[in-house]
């Protein structure tokens, strides 16, 4: 069983004049990238097994495009399958530098709001750490049932050897095709010749398709009260989102006829009820990235008409089977 074939799509962009100043820093860091990734194949650059399968969900842009809700999809769909999979990131966003495990109840702060959302759901053991290695290695110590990581985030951390690359693409795609920092890209769009699978998230690029569906909306404070999305509509809803694209949510609220009034935040801002000084009876919708920034005064919370919106990747269905055929057989 083989991957879809994977097209790189044609780019047609504007060129302004600060990305032409940037092109020679976007050719450098292109170079450094090259030789960096081609350091390591050599093993110039040492690289350590984990001792168990690695798949790494990664992109090739700066920002979320969807790769949390894929990672979680997939430690999900293994863990039922009959696996025992863990979750490894960097915990960006928090301060811990040090490989920790993350619960329910860790503070967002230290683990970063991503990995605190994935210990909420993922039913299986989640581990942040700067160095993937060392939170790897740590990881497998404390849970010798482990047999196979899924890593968010890690494309570019070559240091961990991978069995399974795995890049998402949004529907922004690739920006305008240009390297940091003229453009998004973190690697070339010819990366994606090299990895083993793309995933796309809505955009027009062969490959896997996802989508992500909203599940019933959640009163912040009481996850006992539920509501479904189309209890919201007509009404007038100021929607909150800290993501990597938070069009993407204020489409999804408007979609089901929500009014919305649309507040974006940088990816990982971390949220508080200030930023949520809406007035007072505002409803406000805000994503479950954003929620678990929300700490302490949970009465208070559940007394305010703030709702937080779950949602779940949808995959192509010839993906599981792709996934676990390459687990099992190596290729």
């Amino acid at each position: 069983m083989r991957a879809p074939a994977i097209r790189p799509p044609r780019h047609w962009y504007r060129s302004s004049t600060l990305t032409w100043l940037l092109l020679p820093a976007s050719a450098l860091f292109r170079i450094i990238v090259y030789a960096r990734r081609l350091a390591y194949r050599l093993h110039l650059l040492k690289s350590e097994s984990a001792g168990i399968p690695v798949i790494v969900v990664g992109n090739l842009v700066v920002g979320g495009s969807g790769k949390t809700p894929l990672a979680l999809w997939i430690a999900e769909y293994l863990k039922d399958a009959g696996w025992s999979p863990a979750i490894v990131l960097r915990g960006y966003g928090g301060d811990a530098r040090a490989p920790m495990p993350v619960s329910i109840t860790t503070d967002p702060a230290r683990s970063g709001d991503e990995a605190l959302l994935l210990a909420r759901r993922s039913r299986c053991p989640v581990w942040v750490g700067a160095d993937r290695v060392q939170a790897a290695r740590a990881l497998r110590a404390a849970n010798p049932q482990v047999d196979v990581l899924v890593l968010d985030d890690g494309l570019q951390h070559y240091a961990l050897r991978r069995d399974i690359e795995i890049v998402v693409v949004d529907a922004r795609g690739f920006g305008n095709a240009l390297m940091l920092p003229a453009g998004p890209l973190r690697e070339p769009v010819s990366r994606l010749r090299s990895v083993d699978a793309v995933v796309s998230h809505g955009a027009k690029v062969g490959g896997f398709a996802m989508r992500l569906e909203p599940e019933d909306a959640m009163r912040v404070g009481n996850a006992l009260e539920r509501r479904p999305l189309s209890a919201f509509a007509g009404k007038r809803v100021h929607a909150v989102a800290g993501i990597g694209d938070p069009e993407r949510f204020f489409r999804q609220l408007s979609a089901s006829e929500v009014d919305v009034i649309p507040h974006p935040f940088p990816d990982h801002h971390p949220l508080t009820a200030q930023d949520m000084a809406f007035g007072e009876g505002a409803t406000v919708m805000m994503t479950e990235k954003d929620a678990v920034k929300l700490r302490g005064e949970s009465a208070n919370r559940a007394r305010r008409d703030w709702w937080v919106l779950p949602v779940r990747a949808e995959l192509d269905p010839a993906f599981g089977p792709w996934l676990t055929h390459r687990l099992r057989d190596g290729k």
